[in-house]
C-alpha cells in the first residue's frame, strides 16, 4: 500500500470534522483521499483501490478492481476557509467487487462571508457489482457567514449489481441541493436511505430521479426528515419504470415551530409490467407520545430529542 498524507496541513477544527463526517481520527486503513480547502492533503491507494486525479478538472478517479471483496475507501472533503470548492469525482466499480465507501463534506466556517462545496459523483457499477455508499454532510462555525453544501449523484447500474446509499445531513447546513439520477439495468438494485435535519433559516431540496430500465429491475427511495425553527424543505422524487420491475418511494417528514416542509412524489409507467409506489406523510410530533416519555421523568425537550432521534435512526 502507497500512503501520502502530509498530517500538519490540518487544523484541529479540520480534524474534527474528518471525525464528525467520516469517523476518521487517525489514518484510515486501506486506500483514501483527504481533501481540504480544495486540495488533497492525504491519499493511499492499494492494489485493489486506485486513486487517480484528474488531469481536466478538479477531482479524482477511484477504480476499484474486479473481484475485489473487504474494501473500505474513505474520501472525505473538509473546509476550513470560506470560498467555493468544486469537485467532480468518478467511481468505476470492477465486476463483481463489493466495496463499501465513506464520503462525506464537513465545513467550519468563523468568517462573515459564504463556505461552499459542490461535488459531483458519478457511479460507474458494472455487473454483479455490490456498492454501500455513505455521506454525511455537516457545518459548524462562530461566524455569520453560511455554510453551501449542494452534492450531486450520479448512479448507472449494470446487470445484477447492487448499490446502497446512506445520506445524512448532521447540522450546520444553511442551504443545500441535493440531486440524485439513477439508471438501473436488468436485475439491479438501488436502494437510499436519506436523513435530513433543518432548523433556523436554513433551506433544503432534494431531487431524486430514477429510469427502471432493465428487466427485474428494483428500487427503494426513502427520505425521514426533522423541520424546526423557520426552516424549509422541498422533496421530489420521480421514479419511471420502464420495463418489468418494482420502485417505491417514501417522503415521512416531521414539521415544528414555524417549518415549512412539502414532497412531490411522481411515479410513471412506461411498461405495463412495472409496479411502482409513492408514499408521503408530514406531520407534527405525536401529543400522547411526548405525554409518555414526560410520564416517565422527561421534560419536554428531552421527549422531543428521543423521539426525533428515533425517528431519524
Amino acid at each position: 500500500m502507497e500512503i501520502d498524507f502530509n498530517i500538519s496541513k490540518l487544523s484541529l477544527e479540520g480534524l474534527g470534522l474528518l471525525d464528525n463526517i467520516a469517523g476518521l481520527t487517525d489514518v484510515p486503513d486501506g486506500a483514501f483521499n483527504i481533501r481540504a480547502n480544495g486540495m488533497s492533503v492525504g491519499r493511499a491507494v492499494t492494489k485493489a483501490v486506485n486513486i487517480v486525479s484528474k488531469k481536466d478538472k478538479p477531482g479524482i478517479d477511484i477504480i476499484i478492481a474486479p473481484g475485489t471483496t473487504g474494501e473500505t475507501v474513505y474520501i472525505p472533503v473538509i473546509l476550513t476557509e470560506p470560498g467555493t470548492d468544486l469537485v467532480y469525482n468518478d467511481f468505476y466499480i470492477g465486476e463483481a467487487a463489493t466495496v463499501e465507501i465513506i464520503a462525506g463534506c464537513g465545513i467550519h466556517n468563523d468568517g462573515c462571508t459564504e463556505a461552499r462545496h459542490d461535488g459531483i459523483h458519478t457511479f460507474h457499477v458494472e455487473k454483479n457489482a455490490h456498492v454501500k455508499y455513505v455521506e454525511k454532510h455537516y457545518g459548524e462555525g462562530s461566524g455569520e457567514g453560511t455554510n453551501v453544501m449542494n452534492p450531486t449523484t450520479v448512479v448507472e447500474l449494470a446487470k445484477n449489481s447492487y448499490m446502497e446509499m446512506e445520506t445524512t445531513q448532521i447540522k450546520g447546513v444553511d442551504s443545500t441541493e441535493r440531486v440524485t439520477r439513477a439508471k438501473v439495468g436488468e436485475g439491479a438494485q438501488l436502494v437510499i436511505a436519506e436523513k435530513i435535519m433543518t432548523h433556523g433559516n436554513q433551506h433544503a431540496t432534494t431531487d431524486f430521479s430514477v429510469d427502471l430500465d432493465g428487466a427485474g429491475s428494483s428500487a427503494n427511495v426513502v427520505s425521514r426528515s426533522v423541520a424546526r425553527d423557520n426552516s424549509r424543505q422541498r422533496f421530489t422524487a420521480d421514479l419511471r419504470g420502464n420495463n418489468l420491475c418494482h420502485g417505491h418511494s417514501e417522503c415521512d417528514a416531521i414539521v415544528m415551530d414555524n417549518a415549512v416542509v412539502s414532497s412531490l412524489p411522481q411515479i410513471t409507467a412506461n411498461s405495463v409490467d412495472a409496479e411502482l409506489i409513492h408514499e408521503a406523510a408530514i406531520g407534527k410530533i405525536a401529543g400522547e407520545q411526548l405525554e409518555k416519555l414526560m410520564s416517565l421523568g422527561l421534560t419536554e425537550h428531552e421527549a422531543e430529542t428521543k423521539i426525533i432521534d428515533g425517528f431519524l435512526k
